[in-house]
């Protein structure tokens, strides 16, 4: 493993290209932020190369994880689905329907609630999200090889931090 702690990345490029034409402003949120928003930007290929192996498109597969992760029965109603994923109930029905249709998830009415409806994995639809999951952080592991267990464990734990007092932010926001 190299030692790449002084060694300038992207986004020092863009920090000194901004710094020479206005150098009264202060680009640090560049440093951390423009280097997420870059991480994010570079992974995303190999994630997405990841679930298509698997006939999925990272949003079908972020509804059958959830479901997964969300433990037996595997079992959610559309509304705990879409609040749990941040998209709208629209786009939630198209994924529902294609996943429906490949035969990884069932509707049915709520067994408390005939008025309502649940999704609920089926045995293939689990074994697939376990599988994808799987073959997801084993790709996503060999990403953070050049840090070691400490400097992983340091970064995971700022990003938390940085990652709460947005959540709580955006909890009391009122606009």
């Amino acid at each position: 493993m190299t030692n790449n702690d002084d060694k300038p990345d992207h986004v020092d490029g863009l920090r000194a290209q901004w710094s020479s034409e206005l150098a009264d402003l202060d680009t640090e949120p560049m440093a951390i932020l423009g280097r997420a928003y870059r991480l994010s930007n570079l992974v995303r290929p190999s994630i997405e190369a990841t679930f298509s192996s698997f006939g999925l498109d990272r949003g079908e597969f972020d509804v059958i994880s959830t479901l997964r992760r969300s433990g037996p029965p595997y079992r959610l109603t559309p509304t705990e689905l879409y609040t749990s994923l941040m998209i709208s109930s629209g786009g939630l029905t198209h994924r529902l329907d294609r996943l429906q249709k490949a035969g990884l998830l069932v509707r049915e009415r709520s067994l408390t609630d005939g008025r309502s409806m649940v999704v609920g994995l089926t045995e293939e639809g689990a074994r697939l999200a376990e599988t994808a999951f799987r073959a997801d952080m084993a790709s996503e592991a060999r990403y953070l090889e050049g840090l070691d267990p400490q400097d992983r464990n340091e970064l995971a734990a700022l990003l938390r931090k940085l990652l709460v007092s947005l959540e709580e932010r955006k909890d009391g926001d009122t606009d």
